[in-house]
């Protein structure tokens, strides 16, 4: 895993995640509305970084460029209007490759550098005005995404390039999370995730490193085993794992009925925390004809449930009262998981995700 930090690059690296909202999110009033602003904000926090679904599957094919703009759209009424990340508007129309260079550019005016990723086998198409895209997406084989995936990612840096803005590039990792995302699909019931991916990710990273050899490649893992880091991509040139130190939230999780299928949901806890105007879970449902963004996203419908309607301070002080008996353990599983990536991986980055408030 041996790579070289190109010379374009600060030492450190400190990082605030984009994800997907920085296209998403452009309507008036909305965080990424204005990107010099937001680069702005970030820079007053003490990053030099941002990373981004850079969508490379909605924005180029197998054989170039898409065509026409995208339109995008909330999850459907109030849907998802209190979860983070999900509370997008909707309604924009963009011009994909126009706004991905608005954001090198803007990059370029603060000095800030961009992790390009993909969370399109995750969340990103359910913003999507219409569900073609998402079903293109899913209706590829799942051993063939991989390959893919790099190759639009491929086309993706090259136009980066040929616009003059290769600079701002921090590095390139193939997908966010490949372990809890549609990739995992590859795996045959009784095989690891993780080890039955590492093959497909090896040949799709060997093909963004011979197309670009001067950008430093890899992927991101969720939360990979420490017991068993040999089945990760060896051939990536950046170690990117989240941390996801649950602790004391994990506890709130399972007592609301998060973790498992606990039934009757909403249990007692969750009810104990839930607004006074909340909804039946049953009635807690995208509007008709909109089902297809639950899919999309992957994520269960209770945890929206959950987010659109619990109580924010009756939560947060679950959270405060609880915290002192998971304290330490937290603390420590923090030092070992940092300790465990860095003895077996030793050029690398952690982008640690802590767990606050999203699993």
């Amino acid at each position: 895993m041996s790579a070289t930090i190109p010379s374009h690059l600060p030492r450190r690296l400190t990082i605030s995640l984009w994800d997907f909202s920085w296209y998403t999110m452009t309507q008036p009033g909305e965080p990424f509305a204005d990107l010099d602003e937001a680069f702005a904000q970030a820079e007053a926090r003490g990053y030099n970084t941002v990373r981004i679904c850079a969508m490379p599957r909605i924005l180029f094919t197998d054989s170039g460029p898409r065509s026409g703009p995208l339109r995008f759209a909330s999850l459907g009424g109030d849907f998802g209007q209190r979860t983070r990340w999900y509370n997008c508007k909707g309604g924009a129309v963009l011009d994909g490759h126009r706004h991905l260079l608005h954001l090198f550019r803007a990059a370029k005016r603060h000095n800030c550098f961009i992790i390009l990723s993909s969370w399109e086998y995750q969340q990103s198409p359910s913003f999507l005005a219409a569900p073609d895209l998402f079903q293109e997406l899913v209706q590829v084989p799942p051993a063939e995404r991989f390959l893919a995936l790099a190759r639009s990612m491929g086309q993706l840096v090259t136009f980066v390039k040929e616009h003059g803005l290769a600079d701002r590039i921090a590095y390139v990792e193939l997908h966010n999370e490949v372990d809890v995302s549609r990739l995992r699909e590859v795996a045959q019931p009784d095989q690891d995730p993780i080890a039955a991916q590492k093959p497909y990710l090896e040949e799709a990273i060997t093909v963004l490193r011979a197309q670009h050899p001067d950008v430093l490649i890899t992927t991101s893992y969720a939360r990979p085993r420490l017991y068993r880091l040999q089945d990760v991509a060896q051939n990536a040139q950046v170690a990117h794992s989240h941390l996801y130190v649950y602790g004391v939230l994990g506890a709130l999780f399972e007592a609301v009925g998060l973790r498992a299928p606990t039934e009757p949901f909403p249990t007692a806890t969750a009810r104990a925390l839930l607004r006074p105007d909340a909804p039946s879970f049953e009635e807690w449902k995208p509007p008709a004809g909109e089902e297809w963004r639950l899919e999309a996203t992957l994520v269960n419908r209770r945890l929206f449930y959950i987010h659109d309607w619990v109580d924010p301070v009756k939560w947060d002080l679950w959270l405060y009262e609880h915290y002192p008996a998971y304290r330490e353990a937290m603390r420590q599983e923090i030092r070992l998981r940092l300790e465990a990536i860095s003895s077996s991986i030793p050029n690398f980055l952690i982008v640690p995700k802590m767990a606050s408030t999203w699993p």
